[in-house]
């Protein structure tokens, strides 16, 4: 299970990130400031590290440029609101391995954290599986029992957040916050009438519902 460090201080984000990430299979911890940062970033506990450059104390470039002296080689996505060039090449020239500019979609990260982790020798499964129903990540396509089904977008990234987490009960706000982004209303019936959607096209038997607590792929 890979670990992630996530360097944000703004509570929403950070939240939202944890949440996300560890849906996806994760081990995740927060740190609000620079200097903590500096002292948790070790490559015998983490491997990667999303970080924020407008930190309160030190600025995230002093954080970069301080761990990778001291010779820690954890991937490191910088994820900021700044957007200038010089910021990105300042980044870069420090030992960041991506840049991710604010706002910024979920799915993206994801996709970077994922590439960075392959690069370093994780693999990523091609395919997930719960019950009949197969998920194909490349193609973008989903079967049950060998039959394609047509997915929406929506449906079939509801159906990876859960197909990723199986076994796992993932809770309402998880699936909102995973599949909509970190605005989501979280009054929305959304994620019950599209647990329906997917129900209907992979049988009653694949997606469970835990009472007060959520969903979960078995």
């Amino acid at each position: 299970m890979n670990r992630i460090l996530i360097v944000e201080d703004e509570k929403r984000i950070a939240s939202f990130l944890e949440k996300g990430l560890r849906a996806e299979g994760f081990t995740t911890l927060t740190a609000a400031d620079g200097r903590t940062a500096i002292d948790l970033a070790r490559d015998d506990d983490f491997d990667l590290m999303i970080l924020d450059l407008g930190l309160p104390d030190l600025d995230g470039h002093r954080v970069l440029q301080d761990i990778r002296a001291r010779g820690e080689r954890l991937s490191v996505i910088i994820l900021t609101a700044r957007q200038v060039v010089s910021e990105k090449v300042a980044g870069f020239d420090e030992g960041a391995d991506d840049y991710v500019t604010k706002p910024f979609a979920f799915d993206e990260l994801l996709a970077r954290i994922r590439a960075r982790l392959r690069s370093a020798g994780e693999a990523e499964p091609d395919t997930l599986a719960a019950g009949p129903v197969t998920l194909d990540l490349r193609a973008r396509t989903a079967s049950v029992s060998g039959v394609t089904v047509e997915l929406s977008t929506r449906e079939f990234r509801m159906a990876e957040v859960l197909f990723r987490s199986r076994g796992q009960v993932l809770s309402r706000e998880q699936l909102l916050s995973r599949v909509w982004g970190y605005d989501y209303d979280p009054g929305s019936n959304v994620v019950d009438v599209y647990i329906g959607y997917l129900r209907r096209k992979f049988g009653s038997d694949v997606i469970e519902t835990v009472r007060g607590a959520g969903y979960r792929a078995i």
